[in-house]
């Protein structure tokens, strides 16, 4: 199971620990790899983070996602002004997200909005 910490720098960086299975190691740390590529915007090709993490849906991004900005379901559907089942049926894959919603989220959680696709 995915651990994953955080501990603010003073130079305004974000320091992220991960555990995670040792079999699974690499596969983690080249998918991190791209997407600080995608994030810094560096031309390197990534590795598709379904390749090195099968089980990742789009409900349990969201939810993961959430939980590091540390909101509750009812703050992030006040910031998107939908119901606050239609959180929780998204981060249960119970409902879609659509392009349209995963831009929404990406704005909301301040993250790229392709991590929920």
């Amino acid at each position: 199971m995915l651990e994953l910490t955080r501990k603010p720098l003073t130079d305004g960086t974000v320091c992220l620990t991960v555990n995670v299975p040792s079999e699974k190691a690499d596969g983690v740390a080249a998918a991190l790899e791209g997407i600080l590529r995608l994030v810094g915007g560096y031309d390197e090709p990534t590795v598709p983070a379904a390749e090195v993490l099968p089980d990742m849906t789009p409900g349990k991004v969201l939810r993961g996602a959430r939980g590091l900005r540390e909101m509750t379901q009812a703050q992030l559907a006040d910031a998107l002004s939908i119901p606050k089942s239609n959180v929780s049926e998204m981060e249960r894959d119970a409902r879609p997200i659509g392009k349209e919603m995963a831009k929404r989220l990406g704005k909301a959680l301040d993250m790229p909005y392709k991590a929920f696709l």
